[in-house]
C-alpha cells in the first residue's frame, strides 16, 4: 500500500478550513495531519509534524502568508500549495517559494467547489514531489534589474530586422513555471522577437501575471487577446480560462489565435496546442522553450517544431520544480539542449546570433 500524503492546513475560516480538512481526509492517498488558524499558530506546529505538504492561505490576519513563507522554508523546505482569491498577492507567496496555487472556488456552485477539491488533490500530489525553492532568488518586484557587466542581459540583440521580424520564440511551463518563465524574460533585452507563453494558470490569474511581469522585465508584456500580432519586443501570455491559444499566419506574419477548445493534456490552455501551431506555421525560425512542470503537456508539440526545424531548448532536472514536462520531451528526442533556468536565456541569446 502507497504511503499516504500527509497535509498541514492553514486558513483563518473555520468553516473553509473544515471543508479542506473533510474532503482532504477522504481521499485515499492524503492524511491531514494537522491544522492552524494563522500562521503563528503553524510556526509553532509545523517544525513538530513534519508535513508533506502545507495547503495555505495567502490572506490572514497578523503574520502574513508571504512573510510567513520567508520565514518557514528556508528552515523547514516543505512544498506549499497557495489557497487563493483573485489576488495579486499569490505571485508574491510564489515569488517566496510556494510551489503553486488553488484558487478559492465560488461556494454558491457546487460544480466549482468539487472542481477545486480535485484540483487541490491533484497539486498537493504534484507538490509532494517537488523541489522547494525556499525563495532564495531574490527578483525585483517594480522595474527591470539592472545586469552584471557581460551578462545576457546586457546584450543588444545585433539581428537584422528581417530576422527578428520572422522569428518567434515559444515557451511552456506549468509547476514552479510562473518564477521560471520570469527568470528567463527578466534576463533578456527589450529588442527580442516576439514571444508567445503558454503556463498553466487559471483565468483571470494569466492577466495579473502578465502585468507583473510587464512592471519587471524590459520587454513589453500582455495576456494575449484573439487576434493580437506577434512583434518585437512583446511578450504575449495565453490566457486562463475556456480558450486554447496558437500561433497563426498571414501576409503581415504571425499573430495569434484565442478561441475556445476542449482541453489537451488535462489543460487548457495546453502547451502541446502552442508548440504544435509554431511547428506548421514558423517551422524553422522558431525557437521552443519548455519548463518545469508535471507530466507531458508540451512534449510532443516540443518534437514536432524540432522536426521541423526549429531549435529547441528544455530546463534541466536541477533547476526544475518539477522535472516532468522536460524530462518526458527530452526523453522523446523534442530537446536540442538542455539548460539551467538561469541559463537558458544566454542558450537563447547565443543561439539567436548564430541565425
Amino acid at each position: 500500500m502507497n504511503k499516504k500524503i500527509r497535509v498541514f492546513v492553514v486558513d483563518d475560516s473555520i468553516f473553509f478550513r473544515q471543508m479542506v480538512i473533510n474532503d482532504l481526509n477522504k481521499r485515499s492517498n492524503l492524511e491531514v495531519v494537522g491544522f492552524a488558524a494563522s500562521a503563528f499558530d503553524a510556526r509553532t506546529k509545523i517544525p513538530n509534524i513534519k508535513p508533506d505538504v502545507i495547503t495555505l492561505d495567502v490572506e490572514m490576519p497578523g503574520l502574513s502568508g508571504i512573510d510567513f513563507l520567508k520565514e518557514l522554508l528556508p528552515k523547514y523546505p516543505i512544498p506549499v500549495i497557495l489557497v487563493s482569491s483573485l489576488n495579486l498577492s499569490v505571485f508574491d507567496a510564489l515569488s517566496a517559494g510556494a510551489v503553486d496555487f488553488v484558487q478559492k472556488p465560488n461556494m454558491s456552485k457546487e460544480y466549482n467547489v468539487a472542481s477545486f477539491f480535485n484540483v487541490l488533490n491533484s497539486k498537493i500530489y504534484i507538490a509532494s514531489k517537488a523541489k522547494v525553492n525556499a525563495g532564495v532568488q531574490k527578483r525585483a518586484t517594480g522595474a527591470p534589474q539592472a545586469a552584471a557587466p557581460g551578462s545576457a542581459a546586457m546584450f543588444s540583440s545585433n539581428l537584422s530586422a528581417a530576422i527578428q521580424n520572422n522569428m518567434l520564440i515559444a515557451i511552456g511551463a506549468s509547476t514552479g513555471g510562473t518564477e521560471a518563465t520570469l527568470e528567463v524574460l527578466q534576463r533578456l533585452p527589450a529588442d527580442m522577437p516576439g514571444i508567445v507563453v503558454t503556463q498553466h494558470m487559471p483565468e483571470g490569474f494569466t492577466k495579473m501575471y502578465a502585468e507583473r511581469l510587464n512592471r519587471i522585465c524590459k520587454l513589453e508584456v500582455k495576456e494575449a487577446a484573439n487576434g493580437d500580432r506577434v512583434r518585437r519586443g512583446l511578450v504575449l501570455i495565453a490566457p486562463g480560462g475556456p480558450l486554447q491559444m496558437r500561433v497563426e499566419k498571414d501576409l503581415k506574419g504571425y499573430y495569434v489565435s484565442c478561441q475556445p477548445g476542449e482541453k489537451v493534456n488535462g489543460h487548457r490552455p495546453s502547451v502541446d496546442v502552442l508548440f504544435s501551431s509554431v511547428a506548421k506555421k514558423v517551422g524553422r525560425n522558431a525557437v521552443g522553450i519548455i519548463m518545469t512542470g508535471m507530466g507531458r503537456d508540451g512534449a510532443s508539440g516540443l518534437l514536432e517544431m524540432r522536426n521541423a526545424g526549429a531549435f529547441t531548448i528544455g530546463q534541466d532536472k536541477e533547476s526544475c520544480v518539477v522535472y516532468g514536462m522536460p524530462m518526458v520531451a527530452y526523453d522523446i528526442g523534442g530537446v536540442c539542449i538542455q539548460a539551467s533556468c538561469t541559463n537558458i536565456s544566454n542558450v537563447l541569446l547565443n543561439q539567436l546570433r548564430k541565425m
